[in-house]
């Protein structure tokens, strides 16, 4: 893609609904990929993931059992929750206290399944997406596991990031700086999208979803494509 086509995508469809939503599974490089697609697009930008994962914080914190889906489902409607629509910056808040940090934690990371599994908690969450989605006009890049099929299937643009298991293992283990072993990177990564994969299908491209393999891709080339995906779906409306 051009430094020209580059620099014009901010105006697409300028003062109208533009909503990207990417799905993929863990390690695909959806939040890094998305977030730079926001910056470039002058696009709000919302990590649903960090919203799954907060949720676990708070009830971790609060000594919720996250097998009991009524309870898990009450701390869904009342997490106070403040976090970032920008790709500029990043924070997730709960209660005040800042955990951006610490809802990466192996500790929640090997936990959130059992809250992205609890359906009443789901339909919490994905509540407060829409609205955060008409909060910023319908002007978003949203990325997530279900955002293409559940919380926007009307998106403009509907993507799915993926990658081999090997290309993802390799990416996460990168980014959490190898401290974490082939076995613990394995239950973040394939124990993890096995157990949500209960609930929603991020795997498999739905009717009307791009696929972007990004296996044999670098960081700067996934962009490069996945900016290439909403022109073309954008200029063929």
């Amino acid at each position: 893609m051009t430094q020209e086509l580059i620099d014009t995508l901010p105006a697409l469809r300028l003062g109208r609904p533009l909503v990207v939503a990417i799905d993929g599974p863990s390690g695909s490089g959806k939040s890094s990929v998305s977030k730079e697609v926001a910056r470039r697009l002058n696009l709000a930008y919302l990590d649903t993931g960090a919203m799954y994962r907060a949720l676990t914080w708070f009830c971790l914190d609060r000594a919720i059992d996250l097998t009991d889906a009524a309870a898990v489902e009450l701390a869904a409607e009342e997490l106070p929750l403040d976090i970032s629509t920008t790709p500029h910056e990043e924070y997730v808040r709960v209660d005040g206290a800042d955990v951006t940090e610490a809802i990466r934690e192996p500790e929640i990371s090997s936990a959130v399944s059992a809250v992205a599994t609890t359906l009443g908690a789901r339909t919490e969450l994905i509540r407060r997406q829409r609205a955060l989605i008409e909060k910023h006009h319908r002007r978003m890049v949203v990325e997530g596991r279900d955002i293409t099929t559940v919380v926007v299937p009307g998106a403009q643009v509907r993507m799915l990031l993926t990658a081999s298991e090997e290309a993802r293992l390799r990416r996460r283990g990168i980014q959490l700086g190898g401290t974490q072993s082939a076995e613990q990177l394995a239950a973040q990564v394939i124990q993890r999208d096995a157990r949500d994969s209960t609930v929603v299908n991020f795997t498999q491209a739905a009717d009307g979803v791009v696929t972007l393999d990004s296996s044999e891709l670098d960081f700067e080339e996934t962009v490069a494509a996945a900016l290439r995906i909403v022109t073309k779906v954008i200029n063929h409306e």
